[in-house]
């Protein structure tokens, strides 16, 4: 399987399951959070906000939102703007 270039699944290693008819199936394999990258800022969430233009507004690139879920471990993005008012660690594009 292959993944945009910056994609969070980019180097997630692939899985092969074997079905019970003999067919082979590729799949990538369980992505676990990374250690926690240094902040570069923080964002306080207001209404209305959108993760794409927070992610924007931190990298310039608004696919990049995956970085800033993984920094408030957050499974769901959208959990990350539930509450106004909460503060977001807007982490360092290590990579």
């Amino acid at each position: 399987m292959t993944f945009a270039r910056g994609s969070r699944y980019e180097r997630v290693p692939d899985g092969l399951y074997t079905a019970r008819d003999g067919r082979q199936i590729r799949y990538k394999r369980l992505r676990t959070f990374p250690a926690a990258a240094p902040a570069q800022g923080f964002h306080a969430v207001a209404q209305g906000d959108r993760l794409d233009l927070i992610s924007y507004d931190g990298y310039r690139d608004p696919e990049q939102y995956w970085r800033i879920c993984d920094a408030n471990g957050a499974l769901r993005p959208d959990d990350l703007l539930a509450v106004v008012g909460r503060r977001l660690a807007i982490p360092v594009a290590l990579d």
